[in-house]
């Protein structure tokens, strides 16, 4: 069993560098949320090497969070938006998918929302989580239940991805699909 820091610092260490979806264009990384100080200086080294290979590094955060010192100063860009609402519509818009890392509530948020908007047709962007360690192994069999008790149509289950390596992740992304809506929405 990993704490967070150690999780955390395992995540980065393993992967920060290799998550990008389009291998014949330099890395573009977005950045949120703030890590303790050695995930931070783990991760600022990782930004640097990605920017040092050409890639970007492009955060966005609220000015609420902006104005407590909390935005990455590694960044090559950082849009300080109004809203968290702002904030995760830009972030939508600015990936070609989308991989949550070990995290917490807001994380666990943010997963499920543009999971929904996939759902719905939104976007239509693979999802993943990179399961480091194992750590989402009791989402994974939570989403399994909820398609088990009739919540989560078994066609929708593969909007999420699974995988726990980078090129796992990376590998599963590139081969998803989001199904249309109309192949699985029917009205009564």
């Amino acid at each position: 069993m990993f704490s967070a820091q150690e999780l955390m610092t395992k995540t980065i260490e393993v992967g920060a560098s290799d998550l990008h979806l389009n291998p014949g264009r330099p890395p573009v990384v977005r950045v949120h949320g703030r890590l303790e100080p050695l995930g931070e200086a783990l991760l600022t080294d990782e930004l640097e090497k990605i920017r040092a290979r050409g890639g970007e590094v492009i955060g966005v955060i609220p000015e609420k969070l902006q104005d407590l010192e909390l935005g990455h100063t590694g960044c090559t860009e950082l849009h300080v938006v109004d809203t968290m609402h702002t904030r995760k519509q830009m972030m939508m818009d600015l990936s070609d998918g989308f991989i949550a890392m070990p995290g917490g509530y807001g994380t666990l948020e943010e997963l499920f929302e543009v999971v929904t908007w996939g759902q719905l047709n939104y976007h239509r962007k693979p999802v993943a989580l990179y399961n480091v360690a194992g750590f989402y192994d009791h989402l994974v069999a939570f989403v399994q239940h909820a398609v088990d008790q009739g919540f989560v149509r078994e066609e929708l289950r593969h909007l999420i991805e699974v995988g726990e390596t980078p090129a796992e992740v990376l590998a599963k992304l590139s081969e998803a699909t989001v199904p249309d809506l109309e192949s699985w929405l029917s009205v009564d």
